[in-house]
């Protein structure tokens, strides 16, 4: 199945955020990929529009990624929007400039992605690793 076609990829085009204003992060670019064939939850970095489309849909809560970086949380938690992302991945504008665009949906880099599970270095994130540089090693 193709991301595009994921239900959570079709319930997050239900709420009509401007794709040009956010990125899906997270475990999503794993599915868009063809790394993974499931996900539990879908997490979104969002900004202008998208952000404001967001705030309408819920009420923003801190997050984990700093006292300036909020989010939205849909769906009983399986879609939260955040409006930034870990620190080191730099603004919002810069994450989507180094996303992947798959089927008209931005993606964080797979590259960005290995960072910050490097950083967290927990067991699944060891396991999405591995994952990731088998299929990055294919491409090459």
């Amino acid at each position: 199945m193709k991301a595009i076609e994921h239900p959570l990829v079709q319930a997050l085009l239900s709420l009509r955020l401007p794709p040009d204003h956010f990125v899906i992060a997270g475990s999503g670019p794993l599915l868009a990929h063809g790394i993974k064939d499931a996900i539990g939850d879908l997490d979104v970095v969002a900004r202008d529009e998208a952000w404001s489309t967001a705030l309408s849909l819920g009420t923003p809560t801190s997050s984990p990624f700093g006292e300036h970086v909020h989010r939205v949380v849909l769906l009983d938690g399986k879609i939260e929007i955040f409006n930034g992302w870990f620190p080191e991945s730099g603004t919002v504008d810069e994450l989507m400039d180094r996303s992947d665009a798959i089927d008209g949906l931005r993606y964080e880099s797979l590259d960005d992605i290995r960072r910050w599970k490097r950083r967290l270095d927990r067991p699944k994130d060891r396991a999405d690793i591995a994952l990731i540089e088998r299929h990055m090693s294919r491409l090459r």
